[in-house]
């Protein structure tokens, strides 16, 4: 947007001639001249300016051709030539859009801002769009004010735009003015009192410029003019949870999770505040349950938040059950995949534990985990056979992981003992012990 023309495409057919007359010209002059847009038709910018040459020494008073000539040298990236070319077309017919316009792409293309600062200025009489390319050159040489002029006068003359508000507030972050981007937003919901953008921009900008006690207010006078609005709870559950307003805070919290119009990022961010929330006040874990039955049908990853909740609580057989629920929502899943397997051996449900390891083996037949987890469902089912099989292939997976290859050996060393091999037991058991860290 900065380095380019803003509107060239927009406003501009470029395969439309200037309406300039070729007047009584020879035929040979015609032929050049169609050649030479045929060429540049074709990409043959070089053998095009080759026939532009030859027009103009037949006649060189024909603004077109230095202004086609200046074209084909701004693809053969010649900016000079395309410069001095296109100077010389305005100098003949000045009062031209297109001939402006390309000498305003030659200076852009070079980041020469000066010059492309210049010539926006007279292209701006044309069409007042190309005020959001000068106020973007102006950024670029660092004359913020002048920039926020021009915005302004855009914003009176055209209204409010997501892309100039944009630019503004590239402004604001370069020069750190949040005063004057907060003085700005002020003005505008004064204006517009009925605008829930402004005020929802103004509580981001109010938070953060650590005016918390302002953007409360303003969330507050948000919620009196339009009581229905959901995206101020984002703001509001944090502003009662600092004031200790728990009842407030869980029902902001509630409208959020609950909300069709806010995205899901958003929503996670706050379901993790909620999880966090619950673990200071566990009384309030009914209504956590029962956000997450609602939310979770769309979003595994609040099934992984409260799985990870009950984990903290030591609460293994819920964590399970939430893991599994994520489980379905997202198959490929390997953390949660790798947690699930991990809680079957925990809570001794080495059934499951085997038969999911198999499942995960067929998808990541490299994870060392999971040969590791399905033989020790296979020794605590008493196959202690099948148990060394799959533990002997898991060693030629592990990498770098002298933790797990310890596992490995005390495992086939339990495998072996159960078969009553009791010298490879032995083995097996001094190889882990050989590789424990106090070793």
């Amino acid at each position: 947007m900065i380095l380019f023309p803003l509107h060239t495409y927009a406003q501009i057919d470029f395969n439309k001639l200037p309406d300039d007359d070729l007047g009584n010209v020879s035929d040979a002059y015609k032929e050049l001249f169609f050649e030479a847009l045929k060429q540049k038709g074709i990409e043959n910018y070089d053998r095009s300016v080759e026939a532009l040459l030859k027009c103009i020494e037949i006649d060189d008073t024909e603004s077109v051709l230095f202004y086609e000539l200046g074209k084909n040298y701004n693809k053969l990236k010649d900016y000079d030539l395309a410069e001095k070319a296109l100077k010389k077309a305005i100098f003949i017919t000045p009062d031209n859009e297109w001939y402006l316009d390309e000498l305003y792409e030659v200076y852009a293309k070079q980041n020469d801002y000066s010059n492309a600062i210049k010539t926006v200025k007279l292209l701006v009489k044309y069409h007042i769009d190309y005020k959001e390319d000068l106020a973007t050159l102006y950024i670029k040489t660092k004359n913020y004010s002048d920039a926020l002029k021009i915005l302004d006068e855009l914003d009176q003359e055209l209204g409010v735009s997501k892309i100039r508000d944009s630019i503004r507030n590239k402004i604001y972050s370069e020069t750190g003015s949040k005063k004057d981007q907060i003085k700005n937003l002020e003005k505008r919901m004064d204006e517009n009192p009925d605008q829930e953008t402004y005020y929802l921009a103004l509580i981001y900008r109010y938070s953060e410029n650590n005016e918390k006690d302002k953007a409360f207010e303003t969330a507050k006078k948000l919620l009196e003019i339009n009581p229905n609005s959901q995206l101020v709870h984002l703001a509001l559950y944090k502003f009662y949870l600092d004031e200790n307003n728990t009842n407030k805070a869980l029902e902001s919290m509630k409208i959020v999770l609950k909300s069709s119009m806010i995205k899901s990022e958003a929503k996670l961010m706050v379901f993790s505040d909620f999880v966090a929330f619950v673990k200071e006040n566990p009384q309030f874990e009914t209504d956590l349950i029962e956000i997450t039955v609602l939310i979770g049908d769309n979003d595994s990853k609040s099934y992984v938040e409260l799985a990870q909740y009950y984990l903290t609580k030591g609460d293994k057989i819920n964590a399970l059950k939430y893991y599994e629920d994520a489980l379905k929502l997202e198959g490929e899943n390997f953390g949660v995949l790798r947690n699930i397997l991990l809680l079957y051996i925990d809570l001794e449900r080495y059934k499951f534990a085997e038969e999911k390891s198999n499942e995960a083996l067929d998808k990541y037949p490299s994870q060392p985990l999971f040969y590791l987890i399905n033989g020790v469902a296979l020794n605590k089912l008493n196959r202690e056979k099948d148990a060394i099989e799959i533990l002997e292939m898991g060693l030629d997976y592990i990498i770098d992981d002298t933790k797990m290859e310890i596992d490995f050996y005390k495992q086939l060393s339990i495998a072996h003992g159960l078969l009553n091999n009791t010298d490879k037991a032995k083995a097996f058991s001094d190889k882990a012990k050989q590789l424990e860290p106090t070793n």
